[in-house]
């Protein structure tokens, strides 16, 4: 991974933070974006240990002028761009009939729409070089429904629509697209998910206490980057829902049901 350099969203905490150390140790030149920027400095201390360069910008992607600065401070100071991560997004626990419709449109503006406004702006780069992978985080949810991640669960399902199409279109310039999946990882992303008016959930679900770590989860992820594989599943018994939903729905159908809301 040496000069290889990898713009990581979301790299302020959870998964995005423990890609970007794990990219470092490995040499890469890192691009680290987040919403707060006393966490990013936290982060790039930690890459610079490692002796890797790390460049932290504030950056909200749903914000296009975000999302050109991130673009454009990155081509200044390394050149091009290898591998685009994007990690940043946020969560749901809230009933789709109670949640208002400010907050559907902030999880699709967040996980859906800054998301590929940010890649293809870094696509016209990649292309010009013929080069590059660009992985998106989604979840297992993107795979299916589940109670209380309605709003959550459709902007996953968009991403597969959308990366899947465009992994088609790119692949003549030598462009990988890598389509991840995690369940329970042990992160915040419970804690900061959005409730049915906009507020915090504020919550460790038990799952995800007890999920994956995100180092190992980190791991993975920059094994299945590497490897350009089209889609990695990680996480713990949960992911066998994945394969539960496609072989036996019926079965699938009669867990979540069984799911009872909170």
């Amino acid at each position: 991974m040496e000069n290889q350099v990898v713009i990581i969203t979301g790299a302020s905490s959870g998964i995005g933070e423990a890609c970007a150390i794990e990219y470092a140790k490995k040499g890469a030149n890192l691009v680290i974006a987040g919403r707060n920027q006393e966490k990013l400095e936290q982060v790039s201390d930690i890459i610079k240990q490692n002796k890797a360069l790390a460049l932290p910008i504030v950056c909200d992607i749903a914000n296009p002028d975000d999302c050109k600065n991130l673009v454009v401070q990155t081509i200044n100071k390394f050149g091009k761009i290898d591998i685009l991560v994007n990690n940043a997004g946020i969560s749901q626990r809230s009933l789709s009939y109670e949640t208002i419709n400010e907050v559907e449109r902030k999880i699709m503006e967040i996980n859906f729409f800054g998301t590929v406004y940010l890649t293809k702006l870094v696509l016209s780069h990649m292309i010009s070089q013929r080069s590059g992978k660009i992985a998106v985080i989604s979840s297992i949810v993107g795979k299916f429904g589940f109670p209380l991640r309605s709003s959550y669960a459709a902007s996953k399902h968009a991403l597969h629509g959308y990366f899947e199409s465009l992994r088609a279109e790119v692949h003549q310039y030598n462009i990988k697209v890598i389509i991840i999946c995690p369940g329970r990882i042990k992160t915040n992303i419970s804690v900061n998910a959005l409730t049915k008016d906009g507020s915090e959930y504020s919550q460790m679900d038990e799952g995800q206490a007890s999920g994956v770590s995100a180092d190992k989860c980190a791991r993975r992820i920059i094994r299945a980057i590497s490897k350009g594989k089209k889609e990695a599943i990680i996480g713990g018994k949960e992911v066998l829902l994945v394969y539960i939903r496609r072989f036996l729905p019926s079965l699938f159908y009669r867990i979540v049901l069984k799911t009872k809301p909170t």
